[in-house]
């Protein structure tokens, strides 16, 4: 009865649109005051230990590398070369949309800041150059997913604290994926670009391309010396997630000086800001998971997914159609926290490779930042380009299938995970 009610509390709440870790915090505390001899302190000792990870530290210091490059204007010198490098071919800026986002992905990690830093640039411009709204909402919301794939990657952090998986082993699992994806969209503009005669952008002498490729090369490299250094144990993902940070300051404050120290009040507010919402959401779904355990739905969920043991695919398949569901309306973040430790146990019963499984669970949950009602790229990208949420997630289903068919084959072909 208890769990009857907490689930329509829950499921109210998100309805009339309270925050998701509100909703979570909220249903928590009404579920342990039903727990006998259970104190409600139990929540913030919940909260508190859903928190003590040193591995959690990666989170706040790749949402600051984020701020960085967005106020460093780092992330408009990687567009302006993106756009050097693909612009002349059909459809231009749709294609330099995918490959910056591609980029962005390789240095900040988090899928919603390369919406907003990516977005307020080119979907205006998109829009003048004469594309469609749908189409620069599209692309860019649908492309920004990467930011979730690509490495380095939070929530791969977030994954591999859970599970004790390596986080290292995690980002180079989810290099191919991740390329895969951007090279399925670029032939989705290509194709969007010969059926509709999409225009070209303006042409660049040879030396103002050397000048761009020289601008963002000293950005483009941070991804490599981030997994070069966790693969070759130079340093963990907490401190390549600090070095990071570091390097886009120093790039932006000393090399490019497009940033001052009297910025970085700001900078560290909208970080404080950012890593809030993600770190208060994980330490709500920690509290609201000593409830679901106290009922035990956990042995009940693995006990479901048991059933399918025989068969991996079918179990996989179920994972996919279950995180696709509840990335409908809940964030990556507490999704992973409530209901990874449920499957876990079961797909390693089965065989299955840890880094596997949570690029599986990844991708799923990447699909739900541009899937309605929370959606949050495509609600950022769809009040960029002042265009109804319907209209633009009609426009990303092209890009959902990419993202699909490249889910499908890390399940069947694993090989791809470079594990």
């Amino acid at each position: 009865m208890e769990l009857a009610l907490v689930t329509i509390l829950f499921i109210g709440l998100i309805f009339i649109g309270v925050p998701i870790a509100f909703s979570i915090g909220i249903s928590a505390l009404a579920g342990i005051s039903t727990m006998a001899g259970t104190p409600n302190t139990m929540i913030p000792m919940k909260m508190f230990y859903g928190l003590n990870s040193y591995v959690l530290l990666a989170v706040p210091l790749f949402v600051l590398t984020a701020n960085l490059m967005n106020h460093g204007n780092i992330s408009r010198r990687l567009i302006d070369f993106s756009v050097a490098l693909v612009g002349r071919r059909p459809g231009g800026l749709g294609h330099a949309n995918v490959v910056v986002s591609m980029l962005f992905a390789g240095v900040s990690g988090s899928s919603t800041a390369d919406t907003a830093g990516v977005g307020k640039v080119l979907i205006p411009n998109m829009i003048e150059k004469g594309y469609s709204k749908e189409l620069a909402v599209g692309v860019t919301a649908a492309s920004s997913t990467i930011g979730s794939i690509i490495p380095p990657s939070i929530v791969m952090v977030i994954y591999g604290g859970l599970t004790n998986t390596s986080v290292g082993a995690l980002f180079i699992g989810g290099l191919i994926p991740g390329l895969l994806i951007g090279l399925g969209m670029l032939l989705v503009i290509w194709y969007l670009a010969k059926r509709d005669n999409l225009p070209v952008a303006d042409r660049i002498s040879r030396a103002e391309f050397i000048t761009l490729a020289k601008d963002a090369i000293p950005a483009m490299i941070t991804p490599l010396i981030i997994i070069g250094g966790i693969v070759f144990g130079v340093f963990t993902p907490t401190e390549a997630a600090a070095f990071a940070a570091i390097y886009a300051f120093l790039l932006s404050y000393f090399y490019y000086r497009s940033i001052s120290l009297r910025d970085l009040g700001v900078i560290f507010s909208e970080t404080l800001k950012l890593s809030c919402l993600s770190l208060f959401a994980l330490a709500m779904a920690s509290a609201l998971g000593e409830f679901l355990g106290y009922y035990n739905i956990n042995s009940i969920v693995a006990g479901f997914f048991s059933d399918f043991e025989d068969s991996t695919y079918v179990f996989l398949l179920l994972i996919v159609v279950f995180f696709l569901f509840i990335g409908t309306f809940m964030d990556a973040i507490p999704a992973m926290v409530l209901f990874v430790p449920v499957i876990y146990p079961v797909a390693l019963s089965m065989g299955i490779d840890p880094v596997q499984l949570g690029i599986i669970v990844i991708i799923t949950l990447s699909m739900g930042l541009v899937t309605p009602p929370y959606g949050l790229c495509l609600l950022i990208s769809s009040t960029i380009g002042d265009l109804p949420v319907d209209r633009s997630f009609k426009a990303v289903i092209p890009y959902l299938a990419v993202i699909l068919l490249t889910l499908l084959l890390t399940m069947f072909v694993p090989a791809i995970l470079l594990n």
